[in-house]
């Protein structure tokens, strides 16, 4: 039976740490960091217990941070471009490293890595991990790199903008010279000479505040000066990634979230991931992309499994909820990518987006069921959650360098009061949880679980029904949704509703979908999938199937099939 995958997103040095004292831009030994050994099977088997299946570790491979380690052997990088005390987990130092914070023993870090993964998949969970492509941080160093293996940058001519085999561009007899000033008092001034590009695709010295300014662009070969492309030979970037994919993945490691794929040529993931899958066939690829027209390239020209469906159907989900948009706009979200709906990797939250509960989002954890089930129920694609959705995090702290800014902090060393209290010292469980995080959380992985549980939802066919309820009296098409989910065997009805106040809704069904789902009619007594709720109701091809949902909830009843002599088998 292939799963459907249920991805939790953690960060390590924030999820387990336990620090209820931390300190707005607060240091290392100010703050803490959570560690590796602490992901132990006890908290491995609750997560597999709320359905997760697969484990997205952030911030694993050393960045660039303020923080010195090991007695100072792990030199602190220049703070003018380090974002936060820890660092953006985006702005990697070396690609061949575990980021010291969230070891134990610095001097073991990459066996604490390797013992962590053991304990993930004896747990019944797969394990990926960031692979940052597009850019490394200003200063690129490996102190851990295999035997001939050189750094970026290494060998390459300072005095061209563009050379094939140059790892970065350089903005040639020019310092680099951000438009803003990053000189901090009492610390060396940063001096590049000559600047590099930066990451954000800022082909000059003067990057301002909101460029990605503590990163540097690396070059595939590409030039931006005329737009020519250099990919034969293949260029020298090009061999080192292809190594530092293959380092990870001889870890044990069961693929990567790719970052900004779309920054990075498509010539490169054509020749560079059907030879990692050559040795490693059952190794994932998922994309961050933001472009729906570029979608069907990228999976398959650019041989990726998996890519963020961010800009279409979260980006809806959103809207519905902060701008007005209506629910019916939800059947354009399946359309756009029909055919590779599957292939769309669904959330709600992830490190690069506000927190569901924000203000900036629904201010409320209890609004979650009805976009949770369209977007975990939708598709046989994956669907994620991030560390601390689960228990209605809020993002309301100011924890540095991030700011209050609706989102949980990528650059700072933290620790958050829900994932503290469910983390209970390692206990994992839900002793200290208020009653609305019990309710919460026993609601996401009842939601999470029943993905797999459900033949129709991890292996069936999907039917809209919102093109015969738009006129439907009984129905609101700007906050009800409904579809049908149906496999061989099995038969679901979903309605949702996205309003704050309940509602008798009246579902129409096709003939269409009575035929290819082989649903009976008649009156049936069930129960419903989330709640366990009994409901009484008739189908009919003549007359809507009408159901109690309350507000900001859903409803998933099973409907009888047809017996074929299919189905008897």
């Amino acid at each position: 039976m292939e799963k459907k995958l249920i991805i939790y997103q953690a960060f390590p040095r924030i999820f387990t740490n336990m620090n209820a004292a931390c300190v707005p831009d607060g240091t290392y030994e100010q703050n803490g960091s959570g560690k590796l050994v602490d992901l132990t099977p006890g908290l491995l088997g609750s997560l597999a217990s709320m359905g997760v299946n697969c484990l997205w570790l952030t911030g694993i491979i050393e960045m660039a941070t303020k923080t010195s380690y090991a007695d100072g052997r792990i030199p602190a990088d220049n703070p003018n471009v380090v974002k936060g005390e820890a660092g953006s987990p985006y702005a990697i130092k070396d690609y061949y490293d575990i980021a010291p914070s969230i070891a134990v023993d610095v001097d073991r870090r990459m066996e604490e890595f390797e013992e962590t993964v053991k304990r993930v998949h004896a747990a019944g969970m797969s394990l990926i991990i960031d692979f940052v492509p597009n850019h490394t941080a200003r200063v690129y160093h490996s102190d851990s790199a295999p035997a001939g293996v050189e750094d970026f940058g290494q060998r390459d001519d300072y005095s061209k903008f563009f050379a094939r085999d140059n790892n970065y561009y350089y903005i040639t007899n020019q310092r680099f010279a951000p438009s803003f000033d990053i000189a901090r008092p009492g610390t060396e001034p940063y001096v590049e000479f000559p600047a590099k590009a930066t990451g954000n695709d800022c082909f000059t010295a003067f990057c301002g505040e909101t460029d990605w300014y503590e990163t540097v662009k690396l070059n595939y070969g590409f030039d931006p000066g005329d737009w020519s492309t250099h990919y034969d030979p293949v260029p020298d970037t090009w061999l080192k990634m292809l190594h530092v994919l293959r380092f990870w993945a001889s870890k044990g490691i069961d693929g990567f979230r790719c970052d900004m794929v779309f920054m990075v040529p498509r010539e490169f993931w054509h020749w560079a991931i059907p030879q990692v899958k050559k040795d490693y066939p059952r190794l994932i690829f998922i994309g961050e992309i933001y472009d729906v027209n570029s979608y069907k390239d990228f999976l398959e020209f650019c041989h990726f499994d998996y890519l963020y469906d961010k800009v279409n159907l979260y980006d809806t989900l959103k809207g519905m909820e902060c701008d007005n948009l209506s629910a019916a706009q939800l059947s354009s979200c399946w359309q756009r990518v029909d055919g590779i709906g599957d292939s769309m990797l669904n959330f709600l939250e992830n490190h690069d987006e506000v927190r569901f509960a924000s203000r900036e989002f629904a201010g409320n954890p209890a609004k979650a069921v009805p976009f949770l089930v369209v977007s975990a129920m939708m598709t046989k694609g994956p669907f994620m959650i991030y560390y601390g959705q689960e228990l209605g995090e809020m993002a309301v702290d100011n924890e540095g360098f991030a700011g209050d800014n609706n989102r949980s902090t990528i650059f700072d060393y933290w620790s958050y009061d829900t994932m503290r209290r469910w983390y209970d010292a390692g206990r994992c469980s839900t002793a200290l949880l208020t009653p609305h995080e019990r309710w919460l959380r026993s609601v996401y992985s009842r939601v999470l679980n029943l993905c797999n549980e459900a033949e129709a939802i991890r292996e069936g066919a999907f039917f809209d029904l919102m093109y015969v309820n738009l006129r439907n009296p009984a129905f609101d098409p700007h906050r009800h949704f409904a579809f049908i989910r149906y496999s061989e065997t099995e038969a679901l009805l979903f309605v949702v509703n996205f309003d704050s106040k309940a509602a008798n809704i009246g579902v129409m069904i096709p003939d269409l979908a009575f035929d290819m789902a082989i649903i009976e009619e008649g009156i049936f007594h069930t129960t419903d999938l989330i709640w366990g709720l009994d409901h009484t109701f008739e189908v009919s091809r003549d007359k809507p199937v009408s159901l109690e949902v309350g507000g900001y909830d859903a409803v998933i009843v099973p409907l009888q099939k047809i017996v074929t002599k299919s189905s008897r088998k």
